[in-house]
């Protein structure tokens, strides 16, 4: 559960506007050095680092995002984005190539993303909350649909190799994310 010091901290508008700036690059620092096994936000959230393909550029990208394992190995991820109104740019990758790789506590994996349908993410509430406890204070100052992906493991390849894979490619995060 998170501390309630963390939840006020998490829906301040001063924190929020400089969080989105500060957070992310102390995240994909840490990570980087630690070999994928740190990240400063999994102290307060569970954390991940999600990377895509930018849809207009091809290049990797890293984001560290707030995320629910389950026990069937899914994952979920929030495109909050702060409570900002725009939507962040890892979301719109994940639309553009849903394939993706998602590093946690030291292990990456390749997975397939989908986005959760309004009545899905109704039915998965529970997770959400547990995940991101303020969620509804963001989408309520985001004032737009917040999207809501599973990801899933890719199953293993035609020649029986695992889906794991050693790390994420890492170059500056979306300006948006």
């Amino acid at each position: 559960m998170t501390h309630p010091l963390i939840a006020r901290l998490a829906t301040n508008r001063a924190v929020t506007r400089l969080a989105p700036y500060v957070l992310p690059q102390c995240d994909l620092l840490i990570h980087r050095l630690t070999g994928g096994r740190l990240l400063p936000s999994r102290l307060f959230l569970d954390t991940i680092v999600l990377g895509t393909t930018g849809h207009r550029t091809g290049a990797p990208r890293a984001t560290p995002l707030s995320a629910h394992r389950a026990e069937d190995g899914t994952w979920m991820v929030f495109g909050s984005n702060f409570g900002r109104p725009n939507h962040p740019a890892w979301s719109n990758n994940l639309l553009h190539d849903p394939q993706a790789t998602l590093s946690a506590q030291g292990s990456s994996w390749r997975v397939s993303a989908r986005q959760l349908t309004a009545s899905e993410k109704e039915q998965q509430r529970h997770r959400i909350q547990l995940a991101l406890p303020f969620y509804d204070t963001y989408a309520a100052r985001a004032g737009r649909d917040i999207r809501v992906f599973c990801l899933t493991p890719t199953p293993p390849d035609h020649n029986g190799e695992i889906s794991q894979v050693s790390r994420p490619g890492y170059t500056e995060r979306d300006p948006a994310a």
